[in-house]
């Protein structure tokens, strides 16, 4: 068995138009908890730790420059902050996966929002660039979009499972 080098968190799109305010998902207090959690376990494993900007269009809640663009955590020194105009983080950011690796990242941890967008798609790139691949139960999230969000949430992580990320109950993850 190959041993891992280190964990990293990639947190996609948590951004304040999405968990404050109007536009936030339901049970967004709760999910930011929870997110809290996820980066405070990270911090204190000393895992790297990747923030990720979605840069929406004009008028849209998280456009560059307005309130609901800015993210719900304070990143720390040596976090960086990458932004994004693509559902998938790696394809917006060639270099990313480099960037991982230089930092000694060779299984990511993928959270954030929303599910079947930047979440799914940020976590099926990081597979496809060689990364072991852990999307946490219950660590993203969407809003409802012609099916309840828990449904849409339910059958993302299906469809990650089957693309061979790995879902552990948050309880069961570790960064050591």
């Amino acid at each position: 068995m190959m041993e891992r080098m280190g964990y990293g968190l990639i947190l996609v799109d948590v951004q304040r138009a999405m968990l404050e305010g109007q536009d936030a998902i339901a049970g967004a207090a709760g999910f930011r908890d929870l997110l809290s959690g996820l980066l405070d376990a990270a911090r204190d494993a000393d895992a790297a730790i990747v923030h990720v900007k979605n840069d929406g269009r004009a008028g849209d809640p998280d456009e560059p420059g307005t309130p609901g663009w800015q993210l719900v955590f304070t990143p720390l020194p040596g976090e960086p902050v990458i932004r994004k105009d693509a559902a998938n983080a790696f394809e917006s950011n060639p270099a990313l996966a480099d960037v991982l690796r230089a930092m000694g990242v060779d299984t990511v941890v993928v959270a954030g929002l929303q599910s079947e967008h930047c979440v799914q798609a940020t976590a099926v790139g990081a597979l496809e660039r060689g990364f072991d691949v852990i999307v946490p139960a219950g660590a993203h999230a969407t809003y409802d979009d012609g099916e309840p969000a828990a449904d849409i949430v339910e059958r993302v992580t299906l469809e990650l499972v089957a693309a061979g990320v790995e879902v552990p109950e948050l309880d069961e993850l570790s960064f050591d």
